[in-house]
């Protein structure tokens, strides 16, 4: 039968299922042709904490979320257009987050009695009119694909795993997305099992087949690749991009990179990832807990090397006394948190924004810490580049702030050019940087670990074994340029300015902030650090195309803040700040800038929606204006405009 296919500029699918549904291998494979394909796009995976939620609960309910699109996007979509539900535990789950009139594929197989009580549900919400305001398509997935694999013997429960395939197959036809990738990656995942790699394969192109044939789906949906830069892309989650960030500063530098780490969610990632990378000279050591790892890479760090922790906030706890010493020792030391939930273990692969006041002050005295964010999962690369940076020039420790989101999330990334990254000098000592004159006239040449450069205040690295440079660090203050020992008041006053002084210096190595105003003449100005990046330019850009202005600019930096935020805040009748916790930023920005900031807060475990957002800066601009603002819903749930 003909098909009728129609053109859109952007959807938002979930794929939702049991945990053991694979339905984030689904997702990625979905995301992956998209990429193939040229579409923009950005992901949201969600999953359960608990390795393996008991089958067809509501806690045991996995989704991955991809918006992709014909024109540049910032978010995962803050609902989705079209959900495909595994069983009934996945359709009760996301039923809540459906705008009217969204499309719901359902696998019927899954609906049986005993599964719709542990879902909750006392009746079958296919049957009557619970779903009347949605399009329900009904579809055996389960019984499709055991009969479409039939013929390679496999058991009926190895057989029904493949409906995954099936599923994916059918959303893949109904959306016009490349297959190649697809089969090419089963044959790879399962070449060592030629029965389920074929089997995969066919059920994959069965429910494409299925979509094609049948008169349950007569329509095609067509999404054309968006214009980009030109350049090489790849999809990448945050994770990956920020192990590779590390790579890069390691090279640009010409230091070995060193991991100590302990693996926790939502950071294990990058130990994995970088596992991988000993060609490039990196050592991992997977350590016995965090207190090990964080010392084991101050170490490293001691000994020439640039020494990384990777964890998330309850890590970050157990590593501050640590962390404290790297601030003593003046040692260069990048400690990621990949924020989560709290507080305790709290949300484990939920994400959140609240480790910022932790990251700031989370330690004994007097003990700055340079706190570098990235607000994109591409850009955690760069962001992690810079963090190098900070740490080898200034020889502290840095911590970046990474987040759930930003970890397991994806989008398109342009591979940068090797001669355009930044070159990183660690200047080493070689040799006796202090002069003493004797009682008798001649001069001693001495080595002091703890003498400053004239320009950042950092003091030199010497590393151990290295003639006539013998020198003694720990956590014991120490007398101002020497090595010795002091418990001197005026020193240690002394000594914590100077600490405290070479932080702020960091700001005179950073760029102006770049404000988005495009007429100068907003008088709002919205505020973000991290993740919040994404659904505050979308519903920045939906507040615009309602003929509103509304200024935006985002924090990379967070301490020390950029020399000119200031001055910017204070241009600005109103100043927004959302963010996942309750007001950490907000109360930074009080506190040094004396600007009565307005925050708005939520923490949910997810991404902050964009459509909300818009009608929160709609609100102030109303105010600021004196005027009232009207703001169009948008059609596709994202906040970010109308789809066509």
């Amino acid at each position: 039968m003909t098909k009728q296919v129609k053109q859109l500029d952007r959807v938002i699918i979930r794929f939702a299922g049991d945990s053991g549904d694979g339905m984030q291998l689904t997702g990625d494979r979905f995301t992956q042709e998209s990429a193939v394909f040229g579409n923009d796009l950005v992901t949201l995976p969600n999953f359960p904490a608990e390795i393996r939620a008991p089958q067809g609960t509501l806690p045991g309910v996995s989704s991955f979320q991809v918006h992709f699109a014909d024109h540049d996007i910032l978010t995962a979509g803050d609902a989705p257009d079209v959900l495909v539900a595994m069983n009934p535990a996945a359709l009760r789950a996301n039923l809540g987050d459906l705008p009217k009139g969204a499309s719901i594929i359902v696998d019927t197989h899954d609906f049986t009695t005993r599964n719709l009580m542990k879902a909750g549900y006392t009746s079958n919400p296919l049957e009557g009119d619970d779903l009347g305001e949605f399009a329900v398509h009904q579809v055996d997935l389960t019984g499709m694909t055991v009969a479409a694999v039939k013929e390679f013997g496999l058991s009926r429960k190895d057989a029904s795993r493949a409906k995954n395939m099936f599923a994916l197959g059918l959303l893949s036809w109904m959306y016009g997305r490349p297959t190649e990738s697809t089969t090419a990656f089963l044959s790879k995942r399962f070449a060592k099992v030629p029965d389920i790699r074929d089997a995969n394969i066919t059920a994959f192109k069965a429910g494409w087949n299925f979509g094609e044939t049948t008169e349950t789906f007569i329509v095609r949906y067509e999404i054309k690749p968006a214009p980009m830069t030109a350049g090489t892309y790849r999809n990448i989650t945050g994770n990956l991009a920020l192990s590779y960030g590390l790579i890069a500063g390691s090279v640009q530098s010409g230091l070995p990179l060193f991991l100590g780490s302990y693996p926790i969610t939502p950071a294990s990632d990058i130990l994995h990832e970088l596992s991988k990378h000993k060609s490039f000279g990196v050592t991992t050591f997977q350590a016995e807990d965090e207190i090990a790892g964080v010392g084991a890479a101050i170490g490293a760090s001691f000994a020439g090397s640039l020494g990384v922790t990777t964890t998330s906030g309850p890590g970050v706890a157990l590593k501050s006394e640590a962390v404290g010493l790297a601030v003593m020792t003046e040692l260069p030391l990048l400690v990621v948190d990949v924020q989560r939930g709290g507080p305790s273990t709290g949300l484990p692969t939920k994400t959140e924004q609240a480790d910022l006041l932790q990251a700031m002050f989370g330690r004994n005295g007097e003990s700055p810490v340079p706190v570098v964010a990235p607000q994109s999962p591409g850009d955690c690369f760069d962001a992690a580049v810079e963090a190098a940076r900070i740490a080898i020039t200034y020889r502290t420790p840095v911590m970046l702030l990474s987040d759930g989101y930003l970890a397991n999330g994806s989008e398109p990334w342009r591979i940068p050019d090797i001669g355009d990254l930044p070159g990183i000098e660690p200047d080493f000592a070689t040799e006796h940087n202090h002069t003493i004159k004797n009682e008798d006239g001649t001069e001693t040449s001495e080595f002091w670990p703890y003498e400053r450069d004239a320009e950042t205040l950092a003091r030199p690295w010497a590393i151990p074994g290295t003639p006539g440079l013998e020198h003694r660090i720990g956590g014991l203050e120490k007398g101002d340029g020497h090595r010795n020992i002091s418990y001197d008041s005026g020193n240690h006053d002394f000594m914590v300015r100077t600490r405290q002084s070479k932080i702020d210096r960091i700001a005179n190595s950073l760029p102006p902030l770049e404000v988005d105003d495009p007429t100068g003449d907003a008088k709002v100005l919205v505020l973000g650090w991290g993740s919040t990046y994404g659904p505050i330019g979308a519903g920045v850009r939906r507040v615009r195309k309602a003929g509103y202005q509304v200024a935006q600019t985002h924090l990379r930096h967070l301490n020390p803040f950029p020399n000119d935020l200031g001055d910017i805040l204070h241009r600005y009748d109103k100043v927004l700040v959302p963010e996942m916790n309750l007001g950490q930023l907000s109360l930074l920005l009080r506190a040094k800038y004396l600007v009565d900031v307005v925050g708005y807060n939520e923490v949910r475990g997810l991404p902050l929606k964009a459509a909300v957002l818009a009608d929160v800066i709609g609100g102030l601009v109303s105010e600021a204006e004196g005027i009232e603002v009207n703001l169009v819903p948008a059609a596709t749930n994202d906040g970010e405009g109308d789809a066509s």
